[in-house]
């Protein structure tokens, strides 16, 4: 029987770990190629990958820069593959005060959270229309629905991620390539359960439990929580949804 993805590959960034990496797993254990793109290494990814008789490709690549970017279109291009899932995954969430806060600190949140997703869907899109046929999927967050102290540039990021991914469906649509974002609530992840500063002066186990109450779904939230969303939206299930932010936490946010 074909696999649900067979003979797709899928562009995954920031898939070292969390998010992006067990997107990375569910897709490869449902026949995608995967390639990731990441800053570190991503050798726990592909070993997790090659676990379940999937079949992926490392490179560190920052995709902040252009040049990289650019570097990894080309490494993608050499190994003869293409893109035609992009998860736009990489971000991160420094906690800071406004006044804290430096326009270095504003621009490096902002650069990591959106710019990076213009330069990837820059490098690929094009592909993507050759074909006619193409998935991108977008990490925002569904603080942009609960907005807490210390998170403005965070909040700011994502925010723009959903408009960013509105305006690329409206103008793609035509080509057969949707565009979607997921917005996850607070997801246990190595980088949620490192962090030092959380609102309120709390440890971060505390405000794991304090987020999950505020759930409608009373339990704190897991990388597994998403990648069902994540495999739909790259499907041809969902080849007639595209613009939509999809809330994937538990019932935190009602709208």
């Amino acid at each position: 029987m074909m696999k649900k993805h067979q003979g797709r590959t899928a562009i995954i960034s920031g898939a070292a770990s969390g998010i992006g990496q067990a997107s990375a797993i569910r897709l490869a254990k449902e026949g995608a190629e995967i390639i990731i793109a990441d800053r570190e290494k991503a050798d726990k990814t592909l070993q997790l990958i090659s676990d379940v008789g999937g079949k992926a490709t490392a490179f560190q690549c920052d995709v902040t820069d252009l040049r990289s970017v650019e570097g990894l279109k080309i490494a993608v291009e050499g190994i003869g593959a293409r893109c035609d899932i992009l998860i736009n995954n990489a971000g991160i969430y420094p906690m800071q005060t406004f006044e804290q806060m430096t326009f270095e600190d504003w621009r490096h949140v902002l650069s990591v959270n959106l710019d990076s997703m213009f330069l990837m869907t820059k490098a690929f899109i094009e592909g993507m229309q050759r074909q006619r046929w193409g998935r991108i999927i977008n990490i925002a967050s569904d603080t942009v629905n609960l907005v807490l102290v210390g998170f403005t540039h965070y909040v700011a990021s994502k925010a723009g991620v959903i408009g960013f991914t509105r305006g690329l469906a409206t103008e793609f649509g035509q080509y057969g390539i949707t565009v979607n974002a997921i917005a996850p609530g607070m997801t246990r992840t190595p980088g949620t359960e490192a962090r030092k500063e959380v609102p309120g002066g709390m440890s971060q186990e505390e405000f794991f439990v304090v987020y999950a109450n505020m759930q409608a779904i009373k339990r704190v939230q897991e990388v597994s929580d998403l990648v069902g969303v994540v495999s739909f939206l790259a499907s041809e299930d969902a080849a007639f949804v595209t613009a939509q932010t999809i809330y994937v936490d538990g019932g935190l946010v009602r709208v």
